[in-house]
């Protein structure tokens, strides 16, 4: 069983465009994610897991949440550096964009 937890603050709240997440690890905040939902589509812009807390899977089991709600999930501007994170997950790059994408 995980401890993980996604709380999502609304935007009306954050006063922003996004829907920030809170990446919440055994009641402990170790990261944030700024996605946009709309729909079905999931959108996500950052992961940011706290430099203390990298190296646990966390961002990885937040992608996994969002794949198993949402039926296309959006990783948009991906950095050449991470492609291979995103692979591994499941996503395809979007024709010649820097997105990618996984749909169910």
């Amino acid at each position: 069983m995980t401890r993980l937890a996604v709380v999502f603050i609304p935007r009306k709240k954050q006063k922003s465009e996004y829907d920030w997440a809170d990446i919440v690890y055994n009641g402990c905040n170790v990261g944030k994610a700024r996605c946009l939902i709309d729909g079905y589509v999931f959108t996500i812009f950052t992961i940011t897991i706290y430099p203390e807390y990298q190296g646990n899977g966390y961002g990885r089991e937040f992608v996994e949440r969002a794949k198993h709600q949402y039926r296309n999930v959006i990783a948009d501007s991906v950095r050449f550096t991470s492609t291979g994170f995103w692979e591994k997950v499941g996503f395809v790059r979007i024709g010649k964009t820097e997105n990618w994408i996984y749909s169910a």
